[in-house]
């Protein structure tokens, strides 16, 4: 049996948001219950050079929204980076899931050999599909999913393994 890039990417993007929009909730939760200034968590880092939490979700959305789109040969939508609250926050990823929704397994399955350029940083990039997806768009997913995850645990916020890794 074989795994297409279909079933690599967008069921996995839809899960790493889903799972990190619940997270949110209960971190808004959290800072409800404990009366603490939501913007409080929302800016908190792991380390005074890390992105802040807001930044963490914002690129797990662009990085799911922009490797699906690119898997599927088409530019990805453009979402404002303006979240102020956790609600915000939650729903940018739901509208990501959204968009992953509409692409199809025909629109990505042999993507493996499709040249995927991006610009990170100050230099662009271009790479096979496969290669993209392996070694850039679901480490980058996971690795900011687990920052986020990492300050709001650092900062009391009562989530565990199995909030990150959802329900299996």
């Amino acid at each position: 049996m074989t795994i297409s890039m279909y079933q690599a990417s967008v069921p996995v993007f839809i899960r790493a948001l889903n799972n990190l929009a619940g997270i949110l909730a209960k971190a808004a939760a959290h800072a409800e219950t404990k009366k603490i200034d939501p913007s409080v968590l929302l800016n908190a880092r792991l380390y005074p050079d890390m992105f802040a939490l807001t930044r963490q979700v914002q690129i797990v959305s662009d990085t799911a929204k922009g490797g699906g789109a690119r898997l599927a040969g088409m530019e990805p939508p453009k979402f404002d980076d303006n979240e102020k609250g956790f609600g915000e926050l939650i729903e940018r990823l739901n509208k990501t899931v959204e968009f992953l929704k509409t692409l199809t397994p025909e629109q990505i399955d042999g993507s493996e050999g499709r040249t995927v350029t991006l610009k990170v940083r100050d230099q662009v990039v271009s790479q096979d599909g496969l290669t993209f997806l392996l070694n850039r768009a679901l480490p980058n997913i996971y690795f900011h999913s687990t920052v986020a995850y990492g300050i709001l645990r650092h900062n009391g916020v009562e989530i565990g393994k199995n909030d990150y890794l959802g329900k299996l």
